[in-house]
């Protein structure tokens, strides 16, 4: 008797659990797109280069791409979809929205998951290939344009709104550390 080449798995999407039946090659990106209907999160090269298909995975980007379905289950999966609070939008699709941190679209979803986890990253002290002090002692360094570049450099832009994505994430950083403060204070 062969093994089973497929399987129902339950998904934590958006905060909701969505069972489906996969089979066992599906990728995580196939699954929100063609089986759960999930359409915001894109498909542009199909081999993990573009970072148009970027979603959060318990809390850090994943390309969706390279990602099985199966291997996604028991976790939680953030798509553009689970970004907004109702109808208010996050600050970092707000920023996008405001400075243009787009043209066509496409990439838009991707990019904007990925930007979600740069901050996060940012504000945990990670370092980034361009970050000058490493050392724990220094803490996180200046989110600089250079160090947005570096940080969003796996997310592919083909109309070329680099500058007003660099921008969009500098500002939703800026509401973040404001927002901070003022829920200190």
């Amino acid at each position: 008797m062969a093994p089973s080449t497929s399987s129902v798995i339950t998904l934590n999407i958006n905060g909701e659990k969505y069972t489906l039946p996969v089979d066992h090659r599906t990728t995580l990106l196939d699954a929100l797109r063609e089986h759960l209907d999930l359409t915001g999160t894109k498909k542009g090269c199909d081999q993990g280069q573009c970072g148009a298909c970027t979603v959060l995975l318990d809390g850090r980007r994943t390309v969706s791409c390279l990602q099985l379905a199966v291997a996604a289950e028991g976790r939680e999966v953030t798509t553009i979809e689970g970004v907004a609070e109702g109808d208010q939008l996050h600050p970092v699709q707000q920023a996008f929205l405001d400075l243009d941190g787009y043209q066509c679209g496409y990439c838009t979803p991707g990019q904007i998951c990925s930007a979600l986890a740069v901050l996060e990253e940012h504000e945990a002290g990670w370092p980034s290939a361009v970050t000058a002090d490493v050392s724990p002692e220094a803490g996180p360094p200046p989110l600089s344009p250079d160090e947005i570049r570096e940080r969003m450099s796996g997310n592919l832009c083909r109309c070329g709104a680099y500058v007003s994505i660099v921008q969009a994430v500098a500002r939703a950083a800026e509401v973040r550390a404001t927002g901070a403060e003022e829920a200190v204070a």
